[in-house]
C-alpha cells in the first residue's frame, strides 16, 4: 500500500525558506587594498568596515533581492598599481562585478582605465568602480567614467574647506605645503596655491615640495625647512606611514602652528600623535563622529568596536557606499545588470547613516555631501581612535560641499 506524505503549513513554509536559502547567491564585492607591507594597517582596516558594514546594515536584515547576500572578497595589491592589475583581474575571472579601492588615487586611476577597456572589450561581462577614498580630482573630471563612482568628496572640495577655514585665521602670513609625489599629493599642492591665492593672496607659500610616497624613513631634514621658512602652518595630503613621519618630525620640531590635513587619524596615527597632536592637528573629512548624529550611529559606531576592540571606524564613508549599492540593486531588481545599477546610482539620495543627505551627481558620478573640519583632541570624544582617548570633533560644517561645483566631465554612456 502506497504511503502519501503530508505536511503541515510550518514544515511546508520551512522548506520553502530552506529552499530560498539554497538557492540565494552571495553578491561579491573584490576589495582590492594593501593587505601587507607598510600600508597593510590602512588597507586591513578598510577591509574590517568593509566587511563590517555588509554583514550589519544588508546581511542582518535579510540581504538583498530574494536573501542574497553581500560577501567581501579581499585582495591584496600591496600599494603597486601592478599588482592592483593582476588582482583586478582575477576578481574578474573569479565572477566579481563590483571593485571598491581608495587607497592612492595613482592606482585608482590603473584601475579605472583597466575597467574601461574591460568593458568595452566585454560589454556581457560588466565592472563597476566603487571608489570610497582616492579623491584626486580627475578622476570625476576629466577621467571621468561611466563605470565609476566616488563616495569621498574630491581633494579641490576639501582644500576648498581648508582655506576657507586658513582664510579666516588672521594670524597665518605664511604657509607650507608638502605631500606625497603622485597624481592626488600634486592635486592638493596645486589647490592649495590656487585657493590661497584667491581667498587671502597675501598669504606666502614659502615652501611646495613633494617626497616620494612610502620610501622616507626620516622626516627629520622636512621638517628643518618648515621650521627654517617661519611657517605659521603646514597643509598636507599625507596618509599612512607617511603622515605619521612627517606628523611626528614636525612636531617634534618644536612647530607649535596648525597642521591640516586630509588622513591625520586613526591606525596608529591618533596613538603615535597623542598629547603633542591636540591644538595643532585638523582634519578635513566627510566622516564625522563626535558629536555623534543618531542613536543608530552610537549604536553602529559601538558595535563595531565591540568586534574589533583594537581597530577604529575611521571610514564611516564605507556604509554608505555598502547601503547605496544595496539600495541600488534591489530597486533594478537585478546584481548582474550593470548599465542600470549604474542608472540607479545617478541622482541617487541617501540618508547616511552618520547625518545629512548623500547625492550622488549624475554629471560626474562624484559624491555630494556634508564636509567637515575635525580637530585631533581628548575633550568630548565618546569615540576614540586607537583606544588612546584621542580622537576627532566638529569643528566647522560645510554643508553639501561641492554642490555648485563645476566639472570638465564628458560622460560617455553605453
Amino acid at each position: 500500500m502506497r504511503k502519501s506524505l503530508k505536511l503541515g503549513l510550518g514544515a511546508t513554509l520551512a522548506l520553502t525558506v530552506s529552499a530560498s536559502s539554497l538557492f540565494a547567491e552571495n553578491i561579491k564585492i573584490a576589495f582590492i587594498e594593501p593587505l601587507s607591507g607598510f600600508m597593510a594597517s590602512t588597507g586591513n582596516s578598510g577591509l574590517h568596515q568593509y566587511e563590517f558594514a555588509a554583514e550589519k546594515l544588508v546581511n542582518a536584515n535579510g540581504g538583498v533581492l530574494d536573501g542574497d547576500m553581500i560577501e567581501i572578497v579581499a585582495f591584496d595589491n600591496k600599494l603597486s598599481g601592478k599588482e592592483a592589475l593582476v588582482q583586478l583581474q582575477v576578481a574578474i575571472d573569479q565572477g566579481i562585478r563590483f571593485i571598491a579601492q581608495g587607497n592612492s588615487s595613482g592606482i585608482a586611476h590603473a584601475i579605472l582605465d583597466a575597467i574601461n577597456k574591460h568593458n568595452k572589450r566585454n560589454p556581457d561581462d560588466l565592472v563597476l568602480f566603487l571608489n570610497y577614498s582616492a579623491v584626486d580630482p580627475a578622476l570625476t573630471n576629466d577621467k571621468c567614467s561611466f563605470w565609476h563612482f566616488r563616495f569621498d568628496a574630491n581633494a579641490d572640495f576639501k582644500m576648498d574647506a581648508l582655506t576657507d577655514v586658513i582664510a579666516q585665521n588672521n594670524d597665518l602670513s605664511k604657509v607650507y605645503v608638502i605631500g606625497q609625489d603622485y597624481s592626488f599629493g600634486k592635486a592638493v599642492a596645486a589647490g592649495a596655491v590656487r585657493d590661497l591665492a584667491a581667498k587671502r593672496p597675501e598669504i606666502e607659500i614659502v615652501g611646495n615640495e613633494l617626497h616620494p610616497i612610502g620610501k622616507v624613513k626620516d622626516f627629520t631634514p622636512y621638517a628643518r625647512k618648515i621650521i627654517a621658512s617661519n611657517a605659521d602652518a603646514v597643509i598636507t595630503g599625507n596618509w599612512g606611514s607617511d603622515m605619521v613621519g612627517l606628523g611626528k618630525a614636525v612636531l617634534e620640531s618644536g612647530f607649535d602652528g596648525p597642521i591640516y590635513t586630509f588622513y591625520a587619524s586613526a591606525d596608529g596615527i591618533t596613538a603615535t600623535f597623542g598629547e603633542k597632536g591636540k591644538g595643532s592637528l585638523r582634519v578635513v573629512s566627510v566622516d564625522a563622529l563626535n558629536p555623534n548624529t543618531s542613536d543608530r550611529a552610537a549604536e553602529y559606531a559601538t558595535a563595531y568596536k565591540a568586534k574589533y576592540p583594537e581597530g577604529d571606524l575611521s571610514q564611516p564613508r564605507i556604509t554608505n557606499v555598502v547601503e547605496m549599492l544595496a539600495k541600488a540593486i534591489n530597486e533594478v531588481g537585478s546584481a548582474t545588470d550593470i548599465v542600470a545599477i549604474a542608472n540607479a546610482f545617478e541622482g541617487m539620495e541617501h540618508d547616511s547613516i552618520w547625518g545629512g543627505k548623500i547625492v550622488m551627481r549624475p554629471e560626474d558620478h562624484q559624491a555630494i555631501q556634508n564636509m567637515y573640519i575635525l580637530s585631533h583632541t581628548d575633550d568630548d570624544v565618546a569615540f576614540d581612535y586607537d583606544n588612546s582617548g584621542y580622537g576627532l570633533l566638529v569643528e566647522n560644517t560645510v554643508e553639501m560641499a561641492g554642490a555648485d561645483s563645476t566639472t570638465t566631465c564628458e560622460m560617455k554612456r553605453p
